[in-house]
């Protein structure tokens, strides 16, 4: 079932990562280079969920579990809306993706936020990714029929304050793929591929904190998301890890005066999912398969099929290359947002993964217009490599502030 895998992987792995092919490239000999050589990217199911939703943090390299609560914190770290200034918040977003290769693919994400009390807050989200018109052809490349690819999740969720600068959240997931309508593929029956998931996170935040003599706050977060069972989409093929992510942050902003403000972001992130391993391959470069199990022989590294507690702990110790490798799957998230009197927001930043683990690199800019009721972000990608399917990806959230429409219908005319 490897070519049915493949096929998923093609459709959604690859239209995400919009870079290298999919990992496990096999090491030609049967002894591991010192040094890494080959490229490792790790793949998961379903990994739109990874996409930065909202232009704010996209703006911001894509770094947001620690920055100030808005509507799209669902996202990077539910948390934090304990904390929300406004009663009720929501956003629209909308995310063409990968247009120097499909004019077609895009993302839509809907998330909102209620806060019955100052110290906690319901809240939920829709994330809807369309992979455009996709031709299907059998082995002969006779045209079976076109289908458009789609994923969506559901969130809903509650975070609390447990102290005056702690807050924690939980949120529940259902996850929606189906990527084939049903085509069979090399004889195997397919269907779309569902998954429960949960999200854990925590956010602190202290905002009597000084630089010289301004007026600051420095906030910490971490987001665990992604927690759930393995996806299928197929009776008789192997399931597929979610990704699980692990992303911890900080944030400082300051005050410079009455009007102007700066907030510096960085965020860590690292997939808690298997790393593929090197498999051992004859002086011909043919598979070395072992005669008891049926299956390839595994040079360095660990069996990528195991459970998903074994796979989420075991993603610390199970790189082919070592430690070396494991510091090398962290990718890093570098963000900065300037204020002007709270109404109008210049934003930058720098997304790294290492070029042997997805060669994900890029600049971000971005701006944000608020108007009372309404508010306006848009953001967009620089890659470093300009062949980069990511090249040109723009990004708009439109935000609406309960709070200041019902004000405003209260005042007299």
């Amino acid at each position: 079932m490897n070519k049915l895998r493949t096929a998923f992987y093609t459709i959604s792995g690859f239209l995400f990562l919009g870079m290298s092919a999919k990992a496990g490239g096999q090491n030609t000999g049967t002894t591991l280079l010192g040094a890494q050589t080959t490229i490792q990217t790790v793949t998961t199911a379903v990994p739109f969920l990874m996409i930065a939703p909202d232009a704010r943090a996209g703006g911001m390299g894509d770094a947001g579990v620690a920055t100030s609560p808005d509507a799209n914190s669902d996202h990077w770290n539910a948390s934090k809306l304990a904390f929300a200034e406004d009663k009720m918040g929501f956003a629209v977003s909308y995310v063409p993706w990968l247009r120097t290769l499909v004019p077609d693919i895009n993302m839509a994400y809907l998330s909102g936020y209620y806060k019955p009390t100052k110290d906690q807050s319901f809240y939920g989200s829709l994330r809807y990714f369309s992979m455009g018109d996709i031709t299907f052809t059998d082995v002969v490349g006779n045209t079976i029929g076109q289908f458009r690819p789609n994923e969506f999740a559901i969130d809903g969720g509650y975070a609390r304050k447990l102290a005056d600068n702690f807050s924690v959240a939980m949120t529940g997931r259902f996850i929606y793929s189906d990527l084939t309508n049903g085509v069979a593929v090399q004889g195997a029956e397919t269907h779309a591929g569902t998954a429960f998931a949960v999200d854990l996170s925590a956010y602190y935040r202290n905002n009597k904190v000084k630089v010289g003599d301004k007026k600051a706050t420095l906030s910490f977060g971490t987001n665990l998301s992604n927690i759930g069972n393995k996806i299928a989409y197929s009776t008789s093929a192997q399931t597929d890890f979610l990704p699980i992510n692990l992303r911890i942050g900080a944030a400082l902003k300051i005050d410079l005066d009455e009007y102007n403000s700066i907030v510096f972001a960085l965020d860590l992130n690292k997939l808690m999912v298997p790393t593929p391993p090197i498999y051992k391959t004859d002086s011909t470069g043919a598979p070395v398969i072992n005669p008891l199990t049926g299956q390839q022989e595994i040079l360095a590294g660990q069996n990528p099929n195991r459970g998903v507690v074994s796979g989420m702990f075991g993603s610390f110790t199970d790189a082919p290359y070592g430690w070396r490798e494991e510091l090398r799957d962290i990718d890093y998230a570098l963000g900065m947002e300037y204020w002007y009197d709270k109404q109008f927001a210049l934003r930058g930043g720098f997304f790294y993964e290492n070029p042997l683990n997805g060669n994900r690199i890029f600049f971000t800019m971005g701006a944000g217009l608020k108007y009372n009721v309404f508010a306006l972000d848009f953001s967009y990608l620089i890659p470093t490599d300009q062949r980069n399917p990511l090249e040109n990806t723009l990004q708009f959230t439109l935000f609406f502030n309960f709070d200041a429409m019902k004000a405003d219908e209260k005042k007299p005319d």
